[in-house]
């Protein structure tokens, strides 16, 4: 711990200037400045839940949505988690950035707090400790631990013990992670069977939009969260795929919304006819720019193929599991190690096909627009998780401690 604080006290003054960067920018507001000094008000006696950005948390909605008898407290590392849990219009839950790991702020929230869930693998080791040092759970959800991590975190051996060692319950996503979660200190009797959350997805069957009719599985491509670096590639691809079917129709919905006007550029640069959801335009362009948070499930209830973004650039890719829902074949790029068994079992199947330029990207549009036969592979392949079992596990467990 002594070694830690002297590395804190170093990358200090970087964590702050690159806050006060992203407010000069206006990409956060002080109000979100002063989040992540000190910290969000933390509601008396609520469970802290907290996930690096959209993927994580969105993981969890299900979970999130069950602890309906707590208030609950979600932290984002991003802007865009956090604007995304707000979308959800949960009632007892509030969004908010996460604060920066600094001792005093995270004994002082853990102080209010019931327990801190930990998505995936943001482990923070002053928020950890100030929840053991409180005598609150600490529970891992979707934990996720590479050999790589491991070896790093091993090298800190004393610190992963005191921080994983009194763990309440830990739901690792593969069993690579369960190994190496345990063999970091995790208690067995703490440890859960893998579980892959973002493989639980409850689809919205909720009317469509009338203004959404003009797409449809047919002649729609949607471009799904995407990043710097592929909206290029796609519209390419697209401009390509429109000389073979001039009725095709796309929709790009960006990994991060404010990058709007930056994509906005890209499509009218192409030639193509845009028009853009944020601004309330009508959807009859050829290029649908659906900057908002919130309607995924929208893009894949109209669209025939889908290409999910991080993949063409080295960003680890997106989750497979909610177009799969949606029976929205799928189209992705090399760089998915974020999701590597599921890719390379859908991929093994003929279940999602990789793609690796706008040549390649162009051909799959064409190919696998409206194909049943490889939504249905697909849905064989993912099987569907009910999280009831482990929704009551967590409920179990803050109230045993609570009831300590």
């Amino acid at each position: 711990m002594i070694i830690l604080r002297l590395i804190y006290l170093i990358v200090l003054p970087v964590l702050v200037t690159g806050r006060l960067w992203a407010v000069l920018r206006g990409r956060e507001s002080w109000g979100d400045f002063a989040h992540r000094m000190r910290g969000p008000a933390m509601p008396q006696g609520a469970v802290w839940i907290h996930g690096a950005s959209v993927g994580e948390v969105a993981s969890a909605r299900q979970i999130i949505a069950a602890l309906r008898a707590h208030p609950v407290l979600v932290t984002c590392n991003t802007a865009t988690g956090r604007d995304s849990v707000a979308s959800w219009g949960m009632a007892h839950v509030t969004p908010a950035l996460a604060p920066l790991d600094f001792g005093g702020v995270a004994r002082r929230m853990m102080a209010q707090a019931r327990a801190l869930i930990v998505l995936e693998n943001e482990l923070w080791p002053n928020r950890i400790l100030a929840a053991h040092a409180a005598q609150k759970p600490v529970i891992l959800l979707g934990a996720r631990m590479s050999d790589r991590s491991a070896a790093k975190w091993s090298k800190r051996n004393a610190l992963a013990m005191r921080m994983l060692g009194p763990v309440a319950l830990a739901v690792p996503q593969d069993p690579t992670s369960q190994n190496n979660l345990v063999g970091l200190g995790v208690p067995a009797e703490a440890m859960q069977g893998p579980i892959v959350l973002k493989a639980a997805y409850e689809t919205d069957t909720t009317p469509l939009p009338d203004d959404l009719s003009a797409f449809g599985p047919g002649h729609t491509i949607l471009a799904a969260s995407t990043h710097a670096g592929e909206e290029a590639l796609v519209l390419d691809a697209f401009t390509k795929a429109l000389s073979e079917q001039p009725d095709l129709r796309l929709i790009v919905a960006p990994r991060h919304p404010n990058r709007a006007a930056e994509i906005a550029g890209l499509v009218k640069a192409s030639g193509l006819t845009l028009a853009q959801r944020s601004r309330g335009e009508a959807p009859d362009a050829l290029v649908y720019l659906a900057d908002t948070l919130g309607e995924m499930s929208l893009w894949y209830r109209r669209a025939g193929v889908a290409f999910l973004g991080g993949s063409l650039v080295d960003r680890g890719g997106h989750t497979p599991f909610e177009p799969i829902a949606y029976d929205c074949p799928i189209l992705h790029g090399p760089y998915v190690r974020n999701f590597k068994e599921i890719y390379g079992a859908l991929d093994a199947e003929m279940a999602a096909i990789e793609v690796r330029d706008a040549a390649s990207l162009s051909g799959a549009m064409i190919a696998h627009l409206d194909d049943r036969a490889m939504a249905n592979r697909a849905r064989a392949v993912a099987k569907p998780v009910d999280l009831a079992p482990l929704i009551a596990q967590i409920t179990a467990t803050l109230g045993a401690r609570a009831a300590n």
